[in-house]
């Protein structure tokens, strides 16, 4: 499987065709199919994309009868063994397209694996391949926006809006210095493309994430933007040593409880990701300019030991004094969703305006 495609993107990883597998079809019992999961083989499905479906519900089954813890953690763990276990089922895609009857067209095959002509993908993986090219393909509104965004395959893109809102909100009565901004995380580009609709003359974007990068670039190109956004890829500040009037964050929100990859990087936070922060913002930002954090009180209404690092940050190091502190609350749990969510009762975003301490 040479390809040097994996050096340009993050993808999901490539399975190799050598393995012995467990051949599954509509006719076999899905339970077996669980079972073989359960014991660590790998199951392939080989007639039908709707096989595969099949035999995920059937697992989620298994799972909720012996994991019911139904807590935020309960359910966390929960998920974390869902994902282990089914991502050994797997789909044989062959010269870009997957091999079973009635699966999707997916764009991404083409664009991150053109040099691979047969090879196995776990079928969760193709499942948010699939979701992420019709995000791609069709677009998603964002408010404080006039145009849609199209976020590129892996990069984080908001489905909850309160804490653009708030941005927005902020944005709109902002009356200091617009010549340059620093949006560390920059992601699918949406706090940019937000500060450049309010005169921002000129962004710095980072991100750890090479395809948030590539999105970002392709915006950059459609839109003639090479002026307004640069782009560097690399963790938080990324070696940048621009002094700014402001630096925008949107962090993760919840702590890891152990290592994750992938998106979920975007999602959980590492203890030292605060400290470096602040250390390197108190670097870049001018004597009279602002950090923009975009926060929630998720973590510490889901989890007992939790400490809200912005909090110590504050008032621990004296670095930076608040100047402005918003909320707002979030909205009810879609209807479709089947996690218990209770807590969204009393879950806020947050918006924090930092100063550096005279």
């Amino acid at each position: 499987m040479n390809d040097t495609t994996e050096d340009k993107y993050d993808r999901p990883q490539p399975v190799s065709t050598n393995i012995e597998v467990f051949p599954y079809e509509q006719s076999i019992d899905p339970n077996i199919a669980v079972k073989a999961l359960l014991d660590g083989e790998y199951v392939l499905i080989e007639d039908l994309y709707s096989s595969g479906l099949t035999v995920l519900s059937c697992l989620k089954s298994h799972l909720k009868h012996t994991l019911s813890d139904q807590s935020f953690k309960g359910q966390r763990d929960s998920r974390i063994e869902f994902h282990d276990l089914s991502n050994n089922l797997l789909l044989l895609v062959k010269n870009s397209r997957l091999t079973v009857k009635k699966a999707p067209e997916i764009g991404w095959f083409k664009i991150l694996y053109p040099g691979i002509k047969e090879f196995l993908l776990p079928f969760p993986q193709v499942q948010g391949l699939n979701s992420s090219w019709q995000w791609y393909q069709n677009g998603i509104s964002i408010p404080g926006l006039e145009k849609k965004i199209h976020p590129f395959y892996g990069t984080y893109f908001p489905t909850r809006f309160e804490h653009l809102k708030l941005f927005d909100d902020w944005l709109k009565q902002y009356r200091g210095v617009k010549k340059t901004a620093i949006d560390i995380g920059i992601g699918s580009g949406v706090l940019s493309f937000m500060m450049l609709k309010s005169g921002f003359k000129k962004i710095y974007g980072t991100d750890s994430n090479r395809n948030a990068i590539a999105g970002v670039n392709e915006i950059i190109e459609k839109d003639a933007l090479q002026s307004k956004i640069e782009l560097t890829h690399g963790d938080l500040f990324a070696g940048l040593e621009i002094k700014t009037e402001l630096i925008v964050f949107n962090p993760p929100w919840l702590n890891a409880s152990h290592n994750y990859a992938g998106l979920d990087n975007a999602i959980y936070y590492n203890n030292d990701l605060f400290p470096r922060f602040f250390s390197e913002a108190q670097k870049n930002l001018l004597p009279d300019g602002r950090v923009i954090l975009l926060f929630s009180n998720l973590d510490k209404i889901t989890s007992i030991d939790s400490t809200h690092p912005i909090e110590t940050e504050l008032s621990q190091n004296k670095r930076f004094t608040k100047e402005l502190y918003l909320q707002k609350k979030v909205g009810p749990a879609s209807e479709s969703t089947r996690r218990n969510q209770a807590w969204r009762d009393t879950e806020m975003v947050e918006l924090w305006v930092l100063r550096l301490t005279k």
